[in-house]
């Protein structure tokens, strides 16, 4: 009878030091820090656009005359995300049903900047002026230590899944220096000197307006080549020192084979990621039988091949 057998965990978190930025990737960045315009990424999930962002905030944090903050502002696009969420979110409900209780309870109404929370932009102008922050919520929430001024980078992930209106919308916001917090009476204006980049990523091109298009920097990110997946996981997976590369290239055409005969969902880069480690974890290095080494490769198909319809269509690789 078989038994689970305990594995080590292969989970490991990529170090923004280890993102390997090519060329052509790296001069949108600089492009769009120079513009001053947003860079809209696209390209296949799981070809490292979120991950750009994270590698973009460590080198910027680094050093320099704009004072990057070294956390990155993240927004999530949801289907009915406007504008205004870009700044900040009132949870109305939440005040209302304290107020209540708080009334009823004799006690002192709670403050509403209890209830206001900065998002993406909001939080990107505070950091940029924090001087103009007085509300003792907001600079919490800001975790504040000083009133030193910090630049930004912003990830907007996911922005086709917006209402079209909001890609326009979002234009004439970033070029806004201010907003108003309408509940609480105050007015948040970014500071001299400090700087926001952008990160927009989406899925398709094909769905965002023209207008949008015009006012931004792009760069679609390819399906990484085979020399590039090398060199990801020699810096990623941490291969044994006797993992050459005339073992590691029938495993990589083994994954192409696997992309190709894939009909609904091919698998992405950080599967492969995935993958390899797992045959580093089987000491596939230590096989010689390609035969055995091909047998070890398709008894980890569970992590590249997600759907009963393109296991069947690679199950004779």
């Amino acid at each position: 009878m078989s038994t689970i057998k305990y594995r080590p965990s292969v989970k490991k978190k990529l170090a923004p030091s280890e993102y390997i930025l090519e060329p052509g990737l790296k001069n949108a960045v600089e492009v769009a820090l120079a513009l001053d315009q947003p860079l809209l990424l696209t390209g296949e999930p799981g070809t490292g656009k979120t991950q750009l962002a994270y590698k973009t905030v460590f080198d910027l944090s680094q050093g320099g005359e704009a004072n990057f903050s070294d956390q990155l502002i993240r927004f999530d696009t949801k289907t009915t995300s406007t504008a205004k969420d870009l700044f900040y979110s009132y949870d109305a409900l939440g005040h209302f049903q304290s107020a209540n209780i708080k009334r009823d309870a004799g006690q002192t109404a709670p403050d509403i900047g209890s209830f206001v929370t900065l998002q993406a932009l909001g939080k990107a102008i505070a950091l940029s002026n924090p001087k103009g922050i007085q509300h003792p919520e907001l600079r919490k929430q800001l975790k504040l230590q000083d009133d030193k001024p910090k630049s930004s980078v912003i990830l907007i992930d996911e922005v086709d899944k917006a209402p079209r209106d909001f890609t326009n919308d979002l234009l004439n916001q970033i070029e806004n220096s201010e907003f108003f917090i309408q509940e609480m009476n105050e007015k948040i204006t970014r500071g001299d000197g400090q700087r926001t980049l952008i990160l927009l990523t989406s899925n398709s091109e094909k769905n965002l307006p023209d207008a949008f298009l015009r006012r931004c920097v792009f760069y679609h990110i390819p399906f990484p080549s085979a020399d590039l997946l090398r060199k990801i996981v020699k810096v990623q997976v941490g291969l044994p020192t006797n993992f050459t590369d005339q073992m590691l290239n029938p495993v990589i055409d083994f994954f192409f084979e696997v992309r190709e005969k894939s009909i609904r969902k091919r698998p992405a880069t950080a599967e492969f990621i995935a993958w390899m480690r797992l045959l580093a974890l089987d000491k596939i290095a230590k096989v010689d039988d390609q035969n055995l080494r091909r047998e070890l490769m398709r008894d980890n198909l569970s992590i590249l091949v997600k759907t009963q319809e393109d296991l069947e269509a690679v199950s004779k690789l």
